[in-house]
């Protein structure tokens, strides 16, 4: 078992989340990011919630993290 500084103890499930304007790449965008570090991850268990206007979408994959620095490196790539 791999000693961080998170509270976590991997491997675990972990939701990755993002919200963004919702265009025709945004989803596959996201997947793209997610299966670069977490290859194991099942696109098919994708979940997306629209807002109440539609304007926005948020997406939750849960992936089976195995370090903080997966979980790190996912969202620094998000956030680009």
């Amino acid at each position: 078992m791999e000693k961080t500084d998170s509270p976590l103890t991997f491997p675990c499930e972990f939701p990755i989340k993002a919200m963004g304007l919702k265009h025709q790449r945004f989803v596959q965008n996201i997947l793209d990011i997610v299966l670069r570090h977490a290859p194991d991850f099942p696109p098919q268990s994708v979940e997306l919630r629209p807002s109440s206007q539609g304007k926005y979408l948020s997406v939750t994959c849960t992936i089976t993290a195995t370090s903080q620095e997966q979980i790190n490196l996912i969202y620094t790539e998000l956030k680009a």
